[in-house]
């Protein structure tokens, strides 16, 4: 299990790496409900690098505020690689931000099917500088495991990215 330390020693860390690089950060959420967002304002100076958090819970969200295509959420699901792909550089588009982060999944403890079992978790990085990943996971756990465990990825991911 992650602790909250180790979440805020992440978003620390991301912190030191953005102010060295003169890097921005944005964040695009769905299953962690502004969780990632959460943590980087933890850290004291965050105002300096990071820019706005998109917490689109619904697909109208996705669509409206990300600009994400109805068509590939129609295609695709809501949760899938190509979907949080578009969050990301939605999330970079439509801030003042270099590089962002998108998350979309099934925490749980309903909504899984077989294809897309509670846990899965599509994670997209996006650096306007020097490209993207994007990913699919199968965490385990509670709702809240799930959704630490996609939280510190996420900080990981931005960490990389740079």
């Amino acid at each position: 299990m992650f602790t909250e330390k180790t979440v805020q020693e992440l978003a620390q860390v991301l912190g030191e790496k953005l102010t060295k690089a003169g890097l921005v950060v944005a964040t695009a959420e769905s299953c962690t409900g502004g969780g990632v967002a959460y943590a980087i304002t933890e850290i004291s100076g965050s105002s300096q690098w990071f820019d706005r958090s998109f917490v689109t819970y619904s697909n109208d969200a996705k669509t409206q505020m990300l600009a994400v295509d109805k068509e590939v959420i129609e295609q695709f699901g809501a949760v899938s690689e190509p979907v949080a792909g578009q969050m990301a550089i939605g999330a970079v588009k439509n801030s003042d931000a270099d590089i962002a982060v998108a998350i979309s999944g099934i925490a749980g403890p309903e909504g899984g099917t077989l294809e897309k079992p509670v846990g899965t978790v599509c994670i997209s990085w996006y650096n306007a500088h020097s490209g993207s990943k994007t990913a699919s996971y199968l965490f385990v756990g509670d709702r809240s495991d799930v959704r630490t465990q996609a939280i510190r990825l996420a900080l990981l991911g931005l960490i990389e990215i740079i």
